[in-house]
């Protein structure tokens, strides 16, 4: 005799409490409550809005509909471990697995690289990102105008390097960005389109910040892989009893955190101007407006057992701020003051520098500090 709806979603609750079930298969949320009937997967509200952009692979549903007993046995035969087992099987080390904080390209594009192209489940579909080689036109932005032109990117493990030329028919670069110092870092919102992609490289030991994008969002997300898989052999080579757990962590890296307070100069005694700053790792840059190529400055931010701390408010003889939320950083050499506008923005960037001056510093960065310039 068949189940009534209600036995039918009861069934359909033990299944989702298995193990494996109780995160969404695509970004790890917790406590999935949708479902896709045709992979067996059960995902979050914001990836299912993703997979019924490939309605052709994937119908989904939400648990708190009423289930027919087909729909329920479909879901117990898979459910997302043996789906990741299929899907994930052959995931490249290097390659990037969106969680639910990611932006929205990267998280659709690992859904339809899973499902719909089944790159996971024969190698040679990774091609694109995996070869040591890669060259194709990025739209970049202008470093003076602001402008977006197209440009040839190459991209070479072999030279240890990605370059840009100004023109098709270059013979030599306008930039080559060592793999070593290369990060990527997908910045939709500041770049204002949704494959933009923010590229940093150090030159003469400065950030050197580049914006690109492309009309293609798996374009996109190819060269973003291809990025992280040089500098996953890069540093394979770099350090070779390191395994993949503690490499893959270095391979790119999101900014700490970003945003606008105001500062001062190294004698206390001018006005507070507006800045956009940049906490990337140790390395807190400021600049005049989000989408400069170089940063006006850099502080380098040590740990505590250097004599590094941070602290909330100014001195009391400041003068010339208009934001009324102080933060001052003490390092061996001076005293950095800012000033945010709220109080939560002032609470967000303390725990910031509080977590980067809390780790004890790495052999490497006794050396980035040493030769590290204090601009004003």
């Amino acid at each position: 005799m068949a189940l009534e709806p209600e036995g039918n979603n009861r069934l359909l609750q033990d299944v989702l409490a298995r193990p494996g079930n109780d995160a969404c298969a695509d970004c790890g949320n917790p406590e999935p409550d949708w479902a896709s009937l045709t992979l067996g997967v059960f995902v979050c509200q914001a990836c299912s809005l993703l997979h019924r952009s490939i309605p052709h692979i994937s119908r989904v549903k939400s648990v708190q509909d009423t289930w027919d007993a087909s729909e329920v046995e479909l879901m117990a035969a898979m459910g997302n471990n043996a789906a990741k087992a299929k899907y994930e099987q052959k995931v490249p080390a290097f390659y990037y697995r969106p969680t639910h904080t990611d932006c929205k390209l990267l998280r659709e594009q690992w859904i339809r690289a899973k499902y719909e192209r089944n790159e996971f489940e024969f190698i040679e579909k990774q091609e694109p990102y995996s070869a040591g080689y890669r060259e194709g036109f990025l739209w970049k932005r202008g470093r003076d105008n602001g402008q977006f032109l197209s440009r040839k990117f190459i991209l070479s493990e072999r030279e240890g390097a990605l370059k840009y030329f100004n023109k098709q028919d270059a013979r030599d670069p306008k930039a080559v960005m060592k793999i070593e110092t290369l990060n990527a870092t997908f910045q939709p919102a500041k770049i204002g389109n949704p494959c933009g992609l923010q590229i940093t490289y150090l030159k003469d030991n400065s950030t050197r910040n580049i914006f690109v994008y492309h009309s293609d969002a798996k374009e996109m997300v190819d060269w973003f892989n291809a990025i992280r898989a040089a500098r996953f052999h890069y540093l394979q080579v770099a350090f070779p009893g390191a395994s993949d757990e503690e490499l893959v962590p270095k391979l790119t890296r999101n900014f700490m955190k970003e945003g606008f307070m105001e500062k001062t100069g190294p004698k206390h005694t001018e006005g507070f101007k507006k800045r956009w700053f940049t906490m990337d790792d140790r390395r807190l840059m400021y600049f005049k407006d989000p989408l400069d190529a170089y940063a006006r400055g850099e502080v380098f931010i040590g740990s505590k057992e250097n004599s590094y701390t941070v602290l909330a408010g100014l001195p009391p003889s400041t003068q010339g701020y208009h934001w009324n939320h102080g933060i001052t950083i003490v390092t061996p050499e001076r005293k950095f003051l800012f000033a945010c506008e709220t109080e939560a923005e002032q609470r967000d960037w303390i725990a910031a520098f509080q977590r980067v001056i809390n780790r004890p510093m790495r052999p490497q960065e006794y050396a980035v500090e040493a030769h590290f310039k204090h601009k004003p």
